[in-house]
């Protein structure tokens, strides 16, 4: 049912009036959350503080299960409230932000028993959990299902050994929601389980790892006999599968809205690259001017995809986790060609920084563009699931689907060794 416009109009104008009188105005100048750069303890303290703020206020989870700690309002309200905000200083995590409260919460909200929501939930509103996603292995990107991080039953606790990788903020997390493999004698899509896990508790090693664009956004991680009960199991044991399809809904349809450029009623043309072309002194030029025309053709039809995309989910019967793969694929081949398309613009004079500085903005984004042909599942992959699960085309023959996993495993390790000692021990 739709939501009196009266209504939200009240609900924004009283959520604008209380900002006013408790956060600052938000400043120009004021660094991304995202940037690892600007990421420290102060800044830390300072962001946790003002989550607290908005909690204590009735402002955050609003549209959230009131029982954990939420509003238990609409999503219209959430929108209004993100409206009356925009012009305040409120709590901005960077890209632990948008996987706690885009993924990790959502899939927990979708999975977890009760009173693993009334443990965790109302700490992450009030600012005092963030949540990063313990997802790729080194062994195990593309093909989610082929995890080898495992959890062994040891009475009443879980051991967890292996590793995690490309976990984008996982240095300043406080827990990890993650995949481990707890049944190797099922098929690969079964015998998965997933666990919260505590990430300063004794027996994790977070390394952040340094990007071609000079960024350490992506960490990697190692479990060396982690302690784990059943209280921080997600779901249900040996079938995680369930729940990773959830999370990959949530990280696609966020990564989307992440990338997608704000198009003003469609007739904005790309802000960014309007605004290169005039430092550049070349926004009369025709080739330039083309270019621009180009990038916003693509922001205009990512816009559109994604809201196309979660109507059609949001109206039921049909497969979510496949539909999210159109804008996870618009974006991965549409942010190396905006990015490309920034560097011609900029020129020579965009293309050099001086030394020990970081890269400018464009050229920052254009190198880091083609992670996104790769993150959250790769182009290739999407044009997959697409052809598959939602055109109805015949599947790619697949050797493991139906063997367990450790034979598949055993028989990978086998492939390299010569024909006849294949099988025996070595």
């Amino acid at each position: 049912m739709a939501q009196p416009t009266a209504d939200l109009e009240e609900y924004r104008d009283r959520a604008r009036a209380w900002l006013a009188e408790r956060l600052e105005p938000r400043r120009l100048d004021d660094p991304a959350g995202a940037d690892p750069a600007h990421w420290t303890q102060e800044r830390d303290q300072r962001e946790r503080a003002i989550q607290r703020i908005l909690f204590d206020g009735g402002y955050a989870g609003i549209a959230w299960p009131k029982e954990y700690g939420g509003q238990g309002l609409t999503a219209a309200h959430q929108q209004a409230f993100d409206e009356a905000a925009r012009g305040f200083r409120v709590a901005e995590f960077g890209i632990l932000g948008r996987t706690t409260w885009g993924i990790c919460v959502p899939t927990m909200l979708a999975h977890a028993s009760p009173a693993f929501l009334t443990r965790h939930v109302p700490r992450v509103l009030a600012g005092e959990e963030l949540w990063v996603q313990f997802f790729s292995e080194p062994e195990a990107g593309s093909d989610l299902a082929g995890v080898r991080t495992r959890a062994t039953r040891d009475g009443d606790r879980w051991i967890l050994r292996g590793s995690k990788v490309w976990s984008s903020g996982a240095y300043y997390a406080d827990y990890g929601l993650c995949l481990a493999r707890t049944n190797w004698d099922v098929p690969k899509h079964r015998g998965l389980t997933w666990f919260a896990v505590k990430v300063d508790q004794p027996g994790i090693e977070v390394k952040p790892l340094r990007q071609l664009n000079d960024r350490s956004e992506f960490c990697q991680e190692f479990f060396d006999d982690v302690e784990l009960t059943d209280d921080d199991v997600i779901g249900e044991v040996d079938h995680g599968w369930t729940v990773a399809r959830t999370m990959l809904v949530m990280e696609r349809q966020v990564g989307a809205r992440t990338r997608m450029r704000p198009v003003a009623g469609g007739r904005r043309p790309a802000a960014d690259l309007v605004s290169l072309a005039r430092q550049a002194g070349r926004e009369h030029d025709p080739r330039v001017q083309d270019l621009i025309a180009r990038a916003h053709i693509l922001d205009v039809v990512q816009a559109e995809l994604s809201t196309r995309v979660q109507e059609l989910a949001a109206a039921g019967g049909r497969d979510a986790a496949s539909l999210a793969c159109y804008p996870k694929l618009a974006a991965g081949t549409g942010t190396p060609a905006r990015a490309l398309i920034g560097i011609e613009i900029g020129g020579g004079p965009g293309l050099t920084w001086p030394g020990g500085a970081s890269p400018p903005a464009g050229v920052s984004d254009y190198l880091g563009a083609r992670a996104q042909s790769i993150a959250g599942g790769t182009n290739e992959m999407m044009r997959n699931v697409i052809s598959e699960r939602v055109l109805g085309l015949p599947r790619e023959p697949s050797y493991d689907t139906d063997r367990p996993f450790s034979e598949v495993v055993r028989r990978a390790a086998e492939w390299g060794r010569p024909e006849g000692t294949r099988g025996k021990a070595g």
